[in-house]
Protein backbone atom coordinates (compact mmCIF):
# COMPACT_ATOMS: atom_id res chain seq x y z
CA UNK A 1 0.00 0.00 0.00
CA UNK A 2 1.16 3.53 -1.16
CA UNK A 3 0.73 6.26 1.56
CA UNK A 4 0.10 9.81 0.55
CA UNK A 5 -2.13 11.24 2.72
CA UNK A 6 -1.82 11.45 6.82
CA UNK A 7 -3.66 13.13 9.38
CA UNK A 8 -1.60 13.46 12.47
CA UNK A 9 -4.27 13.74 15.90
CA UNK A 10 -2.51 15.60 18.30
CA UNK A 11 -0.91 19.20 17.37
CA UNK A 12 1.60 19.25 20.62
CA UNK A 13 5.21 18.74 20.32
CA UNK A 14 5.23 14.57 18.97
CA UNK A 15 2.08 15.57 16.65
CA UNK A 16 3.50 18.69 15.55
CA UNK A 17 6.94 16.85 14.87
CA UNK A 18 5.66 13.62 12.68
CA UNK A 19 3.77 16.24 10.59
CA UNK A 20 6.57 17.71 9.66
CA UNK A 21 8.80 14.96 8.79
CA UNK A 22 5.73 13.73 6.78
CA UNK A 23 5.68 16.54 4.70
CA UNK A 24 9.60 16.76 4.63
CA UNK A 25 8.83 13.22 3.47
CA UNK A 26 6.58 14.61 0.55
CA UNK A 27 3.04 13.49 1.98
CA UNK A 28 0.14 15.46 2.60
CA UNK A 29 -0.51 16.28 6.05
CA UNK A 30 -3.39 17.28 8.06
CA UNK A 31 -2.73 18.27 11.77
CA UNK A 32 -5.66 17.91 13.86
CA UNK A 33 -6.23 18.98 17.37
CA UNK A 34 -9.73 20.29 19.42
CA UNK A 35 -8.68 23.65 19.05
CA UNK A 36 -7.61 26.46 16.78
CA UNK A 37 -5.68 27.91 19.14
CA UNK A 38 -3.40 24.40 19.79
CA UNK A 39 -3.58 23.56 15.93
CA UNK A 40 -1.98 27.29 15.42
CA UNK A 41 0.63 26.49 18.17
CA UNK A 42 1.19 23.35 16.85
CA UNK A 43 2.17 25.03 12.83
CA UNK A 44 3.95 27.95 14.66
CA UNK A 45 6.55 25.41 16.34
CA UNK A 46 6.20 23.69 13.21
CA UNK A 47 7.76 26.98 11.20
CA UNK A 48 9.62 28.15 14.26
CA UNK A 49 11.74 24.97 13.58
CA UNK A 50 11.77 25.10 10.08
CA UNK A 51 12.88 28.81 10.16
CA UNK A 52 15.90 27.83 12.39
CA UNK A 53 16.78 25.10 9.71
CA UNK A 54 17.03 28.32 7.33
CA UNK A 55 19.17 30.72 9.56
CA UNK A 56 21.77 27.61 9.63
CA UNK A 57 21.74 26.80 5.79
CA UNK A 58 20.12 23.46 6.30
CA UNK A 59 16.91 24.20 4.74
CA UNK A 60 16.30 26.48 1.78
CA UNK A 61 13.39 29.08 1.95
CA UNK A 62 11.38 27.49 -1.17
CA UNK A 63 11.77 24.55 0.84
CA UNK A 64 10.97 25.51 4.12
CA UNK A 65 7.58 27.32 2.10
CA UNK A 66 7.00 23.78 0.38
CA UNK A 67 7.09 22.42 3.16
CA UNK A 68 4.39 23.92 5.08
CA UNK A 69 2.39 23.76 1.97
CA UNK A 70 1.95 20.41 2.47
CA UNK A 71 0.59 20.77 6.25
CA UNK A 72 -3.11 21.79 6.56
CA UNK A 73 -4.21 22.41 10.08
CA UNK A 74 -7.78 21.52 11.17
CA UNK A 75 -10.48 20.70 14.19
CA UNK A 76 -12.45 18.68 12.05
CA UNK A 77 -12.07 14.82 12.46
CA UNK A 78 -13.54 14.55 8.56
CA UNK A 79 -10.38 15.03 6.66
CA UNK A 80 -9.49 11.92 8.04
CA UNK A 81 -11.12 9.72 5.60
CA UNK A 82 -9.51 10.84 2.79
CA UNK A 83 -6.06 9.56 4.41
CA UNK A 84 -4.19 6.26 4.00
CA UNK A 85 -2.91 6.24 7.64
CA UNK A 86 -3.96 8.75 10.87
CA UNK A 87 -0.93 8.84 13.65
CA UNK A 88 -2.43 9.30 16.76
CA UNK A 89 -0.15 11.80 19.09
CA UNK A 90 -2.38 12.71 22.11
CA UNK A 91 -2.61 12.66 26.16
CA UNK A 92 -1.23 9.51 27.64
CA UNK A 93 -4.33 8.05 28.78
CA UNK A 94 -5.92 4.65 27.35
CA UNK A 95 -9.66 5.77 27.26
CA UNK A 96 -8.78 9.43 25.64
CA UNK A 97 -6.88 7.17 22.97
CA UNK A 98 -9.71 4.83 22.96
CA UNK A 99 -12.07 7.72 22.38
CA UNK A 100 -10.00 9.11 19.55
CA UNK A 101 -9.70 5.76 17.54
CA UNK A 102 -13.67 4.80 18.02
CA UNK A 103 -14.88 8.32 16.50
CA UNK A 104 -11.54 7.52 13.79
CA UNK A 105 -13.26 3.79 12.95
CA UNK A 106 -16.65 5.59 12.33
CA UNK A 107 -15.43 8.38 9.80
CA UNK A 108 -12.09 6.29 8.13
CA UNK A 109 -13.09 3.63 5.56
CA UNK A 110 -12.07 0.22 6.18
CA UNK A 111 -9.01 0.71 4.49
CA UNK A 112 -7.39 3.35 6.54
CA UNK A 113 -4.38 2.40 8.54
CA UNK A 114 -4.30 3.34 12.45
CA UNK A 115 -1.13 3.77 14.21
CA UNK A 116 -0.66 5.23 17.90
CA UNK A 117 2.47 7.18 19.12
CA UNK A 118 1.84 5.52 22.83
CA UNK A 119 5.00 5.59 24.57
CA UNK A 120 3.63 2.86 27.33
CA UNK A 121 0.38 1.76 26.51
CA UNK A 122 -0.65 -1.86 25.14
CA UNK A 123 -1.51 -1.70 21.35
CA UNK A 124 -3.60 -4.46 21.28
CA UNK A 125 -5.91 -3.13 23.67
CA UNK A 126 -6.10 -0.14 21.69
CA UNK A 127 -6.72 -2.15 18.41
CA UNK A 128 -9.61 -4.15 20.17
CA UNK A 129 -11.69 -0.83 20.63
CA UNK A 130 -11.77 -0.60 16.60
CA UNK A 131 -13.44 -3.00 14.20
CA UNK A 132 -9.64 -2.89 12.41
CA UNK A 133 -7.12 -4.30 14.88
CA UNK A 134 -5.08 -5.94 11.89
CA UNK A 135 -4.96 -2.37 10.40
CA UNK A 136 -3.81 -1.19 13.78
CA UNK A 137 -0.27 -1.02 14.76
CA UNK A 138 2.68 1.41 17.19
CA UNK A 139 4.66 4.08 16.04
CA UNK A 140 6.43 5.51 18.78
CA UNK A 141 8.76 8.43 17.69
CA UNK A 142 11.57 9.82 19.96
CA UNK A 143 11.86 13.79 20.79
CA UNK A 144 12.12 15.83 19.26
CA UNK A 145 10.96 14.11 16.40
CA UNK A 146 12.30 15.88 13.36
CA UNK A 147 15.88 15.62 14.78
CA UNK A 148 16.07 11.83 16.40
CA UNK A 149 16.16 8.84 14.24
CA UNK A 150 14.43 6.03 15.88
CA UNK A 151 11.03 4.73 15.50
CA UNK A 152 9.52 1.87 17.74
CA UNK A 153 7.19 -0.19 15.37
CA UNK A 154 4.74 -2.36 17.86
CA UNK A 155 2.80 -5.25 16.23
CA UNK A 156 -0.61 -5.59 18.47
CA UNK A 157 -1.53 -9.12 18.43
CA UNK A 158 -3.68 -9.06 15.49
CA UNK A 159 -1.55 -6.79 13.29
CA UNK A 160 -1.20 -7.98 10.00
CA UNK A 161 2.00 -8.73 7.81
CA UNK A 162 0.60 -5.65 5.25
CA UNK A 163 -0.27 -3.41 7.75
CA UNK A 164 3.52 -3.49 9.56
CA UNK A 165 5.39 -3.25 5.85
CA UNK A 166 3.51 0.28 5.15
CA UNK A 167 3.92 1.41 8.15
CA UNK A 168 7.80 0.39 8.02
CA UNK A 169 8.34 1.62 4.63
CA UNK A 170 6.84 5.11 5.68
CA UNK A 171 8.84 4.96 8.49
CA UNK A 172 11.72 4.79 6.26
CA UNK A 173 10.23 7.52 3.80
CA UNK A 174 10.29 9.55 6.82
CA UNK A 175 13.68 9.48 7.21
CA UNK A 176 13.77 7.29 10.07
CA UNK A 177 15.28 3.97 11.56
CA UNK A 178 12.57 1.60 12.59
CA UNK A 179 13.37 -1.03 14.88
CA UNK A 180 10.64 -3.53 15.24
CA UNK A 181 8.91 -4.97 18.75
CA UNK A 182 6.37 -6.62 20.60
CA UNK A 183 3.65 -5.22 22.47
CA UNK A 184 4.62 -4.91 26.18
CA UNK A 185 4.27 -1.73 28.18
CA UNK A 186 6.94 0.85 28.02
CA UNK A 187 8.35 -1.43 24.76
CA UNK A 188 11.93 -1.49 24.29
CA UNK A 189 12.79 2.60 24.53
CA UNK A 190 11.00 2.96 28.37
CA UNK A 191 11.40 0.05 29.60
CA UNK A 192 15.14 0.80 29.86
CA UNK A 193 15.05 4.56 30.24
CA UNK A 194 12.44 5.17 32.54
CA UNK A 195 13.83 2.78 35.35
CA UNK A 196 17.45 4.70 34.28
CA UNK A 197 15.41 8.30 34.98
CA UNK A 198 14.16 6.92 37.98
CA UNK A 199 17.27 5.46 39.53
CA UNK A 200 18.78 9.11 39.25
CA UNK A 201 15.83 10.68 40.94
CA UNK A 202 16.22 8.12 43.80
CA UNK A 203 20.11 9.49 43.88
CA UNK A 204 18.82 12.90 44.29
CA UNK A 205 16.23 12.20 46.63
CA UNK A 206 19.28 10.36 48.62
CA UNK A 207 21.49 13.17 48.18
CA UNK A 208 24.21 11.06 46.68
CA UNK A 209 24.83 14.39 44.52
CA UNK A 210 23.19 17.35 42.94
CA UNK A 211 21.58 16.95 39.87
CA UNK A 212 24.20 18.12 37.99
CA UNK A 213 26.48 16.15 39.08
CA UNK A 214 24.60 13.32 38.43
CA UNK A 215 23.98 14.37 35.05
CA UNK A 216 27.64 14.83 34.54
CA UNK A 217 28.38 11.23 35.71
CA UNK A 218 26.25 9.93 32.58
CA UNK A 219 27.06 12.09 30.12
CA UNK A 220 31.13 11.72 30.48
CA UNK A 221 31.20 8.43 32.12
CA UNK A 222 28.45 6.73 30.03
CA UNK A 223 28.99 9.05 27.11
CA UNK A 224 25.30 9.60 27.19
CA UNK A 225 24.30 13.06 25.17
CA UNK A 226 22.13 14.21 28.04
CA UNK A 227 21.65 13.68 32.07
CA UNK A 228 18.91 11.65 32.81
CA UNK A 229 17.16 14.27 34.62
CA UNK A 230 17.61 16.89 32.26
CA UNK A 231 16.30 14.71 29.74
CA UNK A 232 13.38 13.94 32.23
CA UNK A 233 12.77 17.69 32.31
CA UNK A 234 12.77 17.96 28.45
CA UNK A 235 9.97 14.45 28.44
CA UNK A 236 7.71 16.15 30.90
CA UNK A 237 8.21 14.78 34.80
CA UNK A 238 4.37 14.37 34.66
CA UNK A 239 5.18 12.13 31.34
CA UNK A 240 7.75 10.08 33.15
CA UNK A 241 5.47 9.51 35.95
CA UNK A 242 2.85 7.96 34.15
CA UNK A 243 4.96 5.62 32.30
CA UNK A 244 6.51 4.36 35.55
CA UNK A 245 2.69 3.78 37.19
CA UNK A 246 1.94 1.94 34.00
CA UNK A 247 5.18 0.31 33.90
CA UNK A 248 4.77 -0.77 37.91
CA UNK A 249 1.26 -1.48 37.47
CA UNK A 250 1.63 -3.92 34.54
CA UNK A 251 4.53 -5.71 35.91
CA UNK A 252 3.69 -5.81 39.17
CA UNK A 253 7.55 -5.27 40.11
CA UNK A 254 8.87 -3.35 42.30
CA UNK A 255 11.59 -2.18 40.22
CA UNK A 256 9.39 0.10 38.37
CA UNK A 257 8.03 1.48 41.29
CA UNK A 258 8.13 5.75 40.84
CA UNK A 259 10.72 7.82 43.17
CA UNK A 260 8.61 9.23 45.60
CA UNK A 261 10.36 12.74 44.94
CA UNK A 262 9.39 12.38 41.18
CA UNK A 263 5.71 12.02 42.58
CA UNK A 264 6.32 15.04 45.24
CA UNK A 265 7.32 17.11 41.97
CA UNK A 266 4.72 16.48 39.64
CA UNK A 267 1.78 17.24 42.59
CA UNK A 268 3.82 20.55 42.92
CA UNK A 269 3.56 21.71 39.14
CA UNK A 270 6.88 20.89 38.78
CA UNK A 271 6.82 19.38 35.14
CA UNK A 272 10.30 19.83 33.51
CA UNK A 273 10.86 22.69 30.47
CA UNK A 274 7.48 23.28 29.50
CA UNK A 275 6.29 24.74 33.27
CA UNK A 276 9.53 26.27 33.56
CA UNK A 277 10.97 24.31 36.56
CA UNK A 278 12.02 20.90 36.80
CA UNK A 279 15.14 19.45 38.65
CA UNK A 280 16.15 22.39 36.86
CA UNK A 281 15.12 26.08 36.34
CA UNK A 282 14.36 27.33 32.98
CA UNK A 283 13.47 31.06 32.10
Amino acid sequence: MAVSRVMVVGAGQMGSGIAQVAAQAGLAVWLRDISQDLVDKGLGGIRKFLDRGVERGKVSPEEREAILGRITGTVEPGPAAGCDIVVEAVVEDLKVKEAVFGELDRICPPGTIFASNTSSLPITQMAAATSRPDRFIGMHFMNPVPLMKLVEIIRGLATSDGTYETVRELAVRMGKEPVTVQDSPGFVSNRVLIPMINEAVYCLQEGLATAEDIDTVMRLGMNHPMGPLALADLIGLDTVLYIADVLYREFQDSKYRACPLLRKMVRAGYLGKKTGRGFYAYS
